[in-house]
């Protein structure tokens, strides 16, 4: 007996995607609606490990100086992560993760633009 879990179904979805796109044809993908759903990079084309830090240290109202402290760090460290002088390492990510209650991922996050 073959068992099809819902990972297999993805990754054939993907692939045909994929074989679509090679073709030349448009590939618009529809949820349980039928609406147009929307990539990242169609929502978010300037995304950046940089602005994701920036937006969650706003939505808590919290300023580079109380985001240093609880890392552990200098204020100028969190100020080069914001500014994408300095990139943010896996390490770094998971603690950011944890103050701000999302997924470590969240924060290595790169769109490529074309």
């Amino acid at each position: 007996m073959c068992s099809f879990r819902p990972e297999d179904a993805v990754k054939t979805a993907e692939a045909i995607r994929h074989l679509l796109t090679f073709g030349g044809q448009d590939v618009v993908w529809l949820n349980e609606e039928g609406e147009r759903l929307f990539s990242v990079e169609e929502v978010f084309p300037d995304m950046s490990p940089a602005k994701v830090l920036r937006g969650f240290r706003g939505r808590d109202d919290i300023t580079q100086r109380e985001l240093a402290e609880k890392l552990g760090i200098a204020q100028t460290r969190v100020s080069e992560m914001e500014s994408g002088k300095r990139p943010i390492s896996v390490k770094m990510a998971k603690q950011l993760a944890e103050i701000f209650d999302t997924s470590y991922k969240a924060f290595l996050v790169v769109i490529k633009k074309e």
